[in-house]
């Protein structure tokens, strides 16, 4: 593979995204999903590539035709298949650059109940996930027991999730989860959009919303996915001087040192790990640990070094946010196109069985759940965390959105905190990228039992704590 055969297979990439935009312009179906237009253009190249229109041509050509793996060439799939591994990085070290850090009694004040919901909801999908596979799928699919981890990397993690643990599921034996994963990610992300419309209307029908009283929808505008003009925004400030240096490129380094010093510091846990565990066991953990939630620390690390030192003010959100989402557009659109659809036709009934098993416990979830912990507005503010419990976070603002318009909950107040703690360790942190290896060492059952514990304390420390408001209370 050569540098030109790489720079064509990432030209393809903006050809898709443009086709994906154009085609949610058009499509009235697709807007009311508002399905972004990665994953629309990914499953076009999916069905474009060798899998689907490359077989149906091998019936007309020869196997060395241009058109024998469709459109899509096998150096292009190449390329795209390394990309969602390295995009996830930028993604997560992008997490709390630019952000400015509040203080510890807001935290505890509004996030504290979004938090003990989403800690119940998150741990759950692991007791649901480790259930099914301990009693379904390995015993009659013959299923590693890993796969329980696979509800909450695809539905708690996304796409970017699911795609950076690829790696680990390569490394322990079981490369099929990768594309398990991304198509679980896929269905939460639909499955997340459809049923929460639906509870949104239930809601507003049955009076459990407090701001809005009816459902009269976005603009054509905001459906098509375009900016009103009325409310078109800088994209990202102009922080530094473009002679000296151009603002994106200062702040796409900072993302890269972040990742690096994530890198050093993964490095740095495999080596002592492997001259004081290893050494005294003969077992290895930190190897099957992936980079991007070590990422995220760095970029932690970086932004307590801007917070103290930089009296410039030199690194701007929006701009970061940018960065972060060509990332996640990427990522998305590369690992919908190169998923396998063998693998999911192999593994259909246990890929369904995980489906639906993960819907039907963040529907019960948030139905029984967010009322008993969240003391306010609990429509409002637990419809986030159901959005976000089914594959990106971008889902959950939006739900929101719907249901409070001109933000007068406290609903992106308290979702936004309570990100500031649960990002490092749910829905892609520390615990997604233990959670396989930890099975894998000790077991679906002690897995399980760790799982029904943090279950318990966020259920718990939910309805009896946050709950009866007496966060407020010592506040």
């Amino acid at each position: 593979m050569n540098p030109e055969q790489i720079g064509f297979a990432l030209l393809y990439i903006g050809v898709f995204l443009l086709i994906g935009k154009i085609i949610r312009l058009k499509v009235k179906v697709l807007q009311n999903l508002f399905l972004p237009s990665s994953i629309i253009g990914g499953f076009i190249a999916l069905l474009l590539g060798p899998q689907v229109l490359g077989k149906i041509m091998l019936n007309f050509v020869s196997e060395d035709h241009f058109l024998a793996n469709g459109i899509m060439t096998g150096t292009i799939i190449e390329v795209w298949s390394a990309l969602p591994g390295l995009m996830i990085n930028v993604v997560f070290a992008s997490l709390f650059l630019g952000a400015t850090m509040p203080k510890l009694r807001d935290i505890w004040t509004f996030g504290g109940p979004q938090l003990a919901f989403g800690w119940a909801i998150g741990w759950g999908q692991y007791v649901i996930g480790l259930l099914v596979a301990i009693l379904i799928l390995t015993p009659f699919f013959d299923i590693p027991a890993m796969a329980g981890a696979l509800i909450e990397v695809a539905f708690e993690g996304g796409h970017g999730t699911a795609a950076g643990m690829a790696s680990t599921f390569e490394e322990l034996g079981f490369e099929e989860a990768f594309d398990l994963a991304i198509g679980l990610a896929t269905v939460g992300v639909l499955s997340g959009v459809i049923f929460g419309i639906i509870l949104i209307n239930w809601a507003v029908r049955r009076g459990k919303t407090k701001v809005i009283k009816d459902v009269n929808g976005f603009s054509d505008l905001r459906k098509q996915g375009i900016m009103e003009y009325q409310n078109r925004e800088p994209a990202g400030k102009m922080t530094t001087r473009p002679e000296s240096i151009e603002p994106l490129s200062f702040h796409l380094s900072i993302v890269m040192l972040a990742i690096l010093i994530g890198w050093l510091i993964l490095q740095g846990l495999i080596g002592l790990e492997s001259i004081t565990i290893t050494n005294w066991t003969g077992s290895s953990f930190m190897k099957y640990i992936p980079l991007f939630p070590i990422a995220m620390f760095g970029g932690i690390i970086l932004q307590v070094f801007f917070s103290k030192k930089d009296k410039y003010n030199l690194v701007d959100r929006r701009m970061i946010n940018r960065i972060q989402g060509l990332a996640l557009d990427v990522l998305i659109i590369t690992a919908i196109a190169t998923v396998s659809l063998d693998v999911i036709g192999e593994y259909l009934v246990p890929f369904l069985i995980l489906a639906v098993a993960g819907i039907s416990w963040n529907l019960f979830g948030f139905l029984t759940l967010a009322p008993k912990i969240i003391p306010d507005y609990w429509f409002e503010r637990g419809i986030g965390d159901f959005g976000q419990s089914m594959g990106v976070t971008a889902t959950g603002l939006l739900l929101m959105r719907i249901v409070d318009p001109d933000n007068e909950s406290p609903a992106f107040e308290a979702f936004g905190y309570k990100q500031l703690v649960y990002e490092p360790f749910l829905g892609g942190g520390l615990v997604t990228a233990l959670s396989v290896p930890f099975i894998v060492q000790f077991g679906a059952v002690a897995g399980l039992i760790f799982s029904i514990i943090m279950v318990i304390v966020g259920i718990l420390s939910g309805i009896f704590y946050f709950g009866k408001g007496k966060h407020i209370k010592n506040k």
